[in-house]
């Protein structure tokens, strides 16, 4: 084992709000499709109970609204209930008011589900960029105390490139604290390589995504990992219509994932972010 902690997260959410399949399904057929977040959450729960590792689970509301007693059971058993957004809309694409409404709804519906109000929000698709970068204040307004949202890559759906490549301090326009915990990457040939999440997991070797983490370790910094549900499954609901890239990018690799997933999860220590945040607080360290 690494002794380094790194950061374990899941995004919570149905195979069908899939950014790849955007377009391609709308909001009103939700309910008319074929669900498979239980059978895959509980996948990943016996992953993380077999290692002892707990992760952030960022909760789709609408998620929590289906199936609260599965974030219960979630939260039971020891892992953080982060929020996910209510309805995986992008942030960039919505008004302020409507993003308000939005992560209220969310953050109503966790909370009906567990008791307890989330402290970390992520965006769908990692949405918060430089033309939604206002959503820090309205987070901080609501009382998140971190974000997990900017990828500091270069991609043709999301990414601030120029973005934090690791954890910062933030003050609100309100001069609330805040914490922004951006997605991994490491800088190779002088751009910013992603790492250990995803189709950037999924598609790559073993080797190569355990080699990019120990050179982050090495450096004092931990690698965040997230993954989704959906991710695991090996034989994934079919939707017709798409490109070959888009194929690619919703069913490459699944098959082979879970085995993948295992193998990292033997190798690291992992902890959730708000032990993360916690730790950052008692060092007094991450101001920007």
């Amino acid at each position: 084992m690494e002794s380094c902690d790194n950061i374990l997260t899941v995004d919570c959410e149905e195979w069908f709000v899939a950014e790849t399949l955007s377009g391609k399904i709308s909001h009103q057929d939700w309910d008319a499709l074929p669900s498979t977040v239980e059978k895959n959450s509980h996948r990943l729960l016996n992953l993380f109970n077999k290692y002892h590792l707990k992760a952030t689970w960022f909760m789709l509301g609408w998620v929590a609204s289906k199936f609260p007693y599965l974030v219960r059971e979630i939260e039971g058993e020891g892992h953080e209930i982060a929020c996910h957004s209510y309805g995986h809309r992008r942030v960039d694409l919505m008004s302020k008011e409507e993003f308000y409404e939005d992560t209220i709804r969310a953050v109503e519906a966790i909370v009906r589900a567990t008791n307890n109000k989330p402290i970390g929000y992520r965006a769908p698709s990692w949405s918060i960029n430089k033309t939604s970068a206002w959503a820090f204040d309205i987070l901080s307004e609501i009382g998140f105390e971190y974000d997990s949202s900017v990828f500091p890559i270069k991609h043709d759906i999301y990414g601030v490139p120029d973005g934090p490549c690791h954890t910062v301090k933030l003050k609100s326009s309100s001069n609330r604290i805040f914490y922004e915990v951006p997605a991994s990457t490491f800088k190779l040939f002088g751009k910013n390589i992603p790492i250990a999440g995803g189709g950037h997991f999924r598609h790559s070797p073993l080797w190569y995504s355990k080699m990019i983490i120990n050179m982050m370790n090495k450096k004092g910094h931990p690698a965040m990992v997230y993954i989704h549900p959906w991710e695991l499954d090996p034989d994934p609901p079919k939707i017709s219509g798409l490109s070959r890239l888009q194929r690619f990018r919703m069913y490459g690799s699944t098959s082979l994932l879970e085995y993948k997933f295992d193998k990292l999860l033997s190798s690291y220590q992992f902890t959730p972010i708000m032990n993360f945040i916690q730790q950052l607080k008692r060092r007094q360290i991450g101001f920007r």
